[in-house]
């Protein structure tokens, strides 16, 4: 699998192995992301795209026994963020991730989109307020909140929460921002400006987005990549993959003959 990307690339996955234990999760991926695109992940359940989605900011070293092979290189600095020598935490702090299910903190609207800037030791009031702004701006939420920024975020709908979420994720101005079927617990109408959202996004982030919703992916991504096995079956642009697909296999999971 070869294609060719027309843009600067952010990141490129090279000969990519993760292990949970002695599980061989995925295998060999190759894949490159391209800067300022939306890159999705489409695949059956337990294909392993959020295992993948997980590698981007070093979710798994949270947890014991696990084990990366391979290179994810972020540019332009050409380091390797799977490397042992990378801080994971780091990491963390270039490269956000929106959940599956709104994931606010027990805090107010304003101390949730703060709360990265904070860690990284932001305290001066004027910064923290226009950082807070920009970013509930960014995540099309600021209308909605800024006169009860001082409210707890569970106050917020969901819908609301998920952008808060995104506001929090884009404060500390990431490299990349991870999402991870970010809609799935949304009903339509919320769904849409999610969608709408990460359409505009990317005019300043690059975006990786897992989503079980094929036609979510036709909607806001410029690449496509379907996931099988741990394995990246196929990659291509979004259009090509969805209309004309190079793979027996991507065929038949984007008609629904399986998966």
């Amino acid at each position: 699998m070869s294609v060719v990307t027309t843009g600067e690339l952010k990141a490129e996955v090279k000969k990519l192995n993760f292990y949970y234990g002695s599980v061989h999760a995925l295998k060999e991926i190759n894949l490159p992301i391209e800067r300022r695109k939306v890159s999705a992940l489409i695949g059956p359940s337990g294909c392993g795209k959020t295992t993948f989605l997980r590698c981007f900011n070093r979710m798994h070293d949270l947890y014991p026994h696990n084990r990366y092979e391979g290179e994810i290189t972020l540019y332009p600095d050409n380091i390797n963020i799977i490397s042992p020598e990378i801080d994971p935490i780091e990491i963390r702090m270039q490269i956000s991730m929106v959940f599956q299910k709104p994931n606010p903190f027990p805090k107010s609207i304003y101390e949730n989109v703060a709360y990265g800037l904070r860690v990284r030791g932001i305290s001066k009031r004027a910064v923290l307020d226009e950082k807070v702004e920009r970013s509930l701006r960014g995540a099309a939420l600021w209308d909605e909140v800024k006169d009860r920024l001082n409210h707890l975020a569970f106050d917020l709908s969901g819908g609301q929460q998920q952008r808060l979420c995104i506001a929090r994720a884009l404060a500390t101005d990431p490299r990349i921002l991870l999402f991870d079927e970010p809609t799935s617990a949304l009903d339509p109408t919320a769904t849409s400006k999610i969608e709408e959202l990460i359409v505009e996004l990317k005019n300043e982030v690059t975006i990786i987005i897992v989503t079980h919703n094929m036609q979510q992916a036709a909607r806001v991504s410029d690449y496509t990549a379907f996931m099988y096995l741990g394995e990246i079956v196929e990659f291509d642009r979004t259009d090509k993959i969805f209309t004309a697909p190079s793979n027996r296999l991507t065929e038949e999971y984007i008609t629904g003959r399986f998966g």
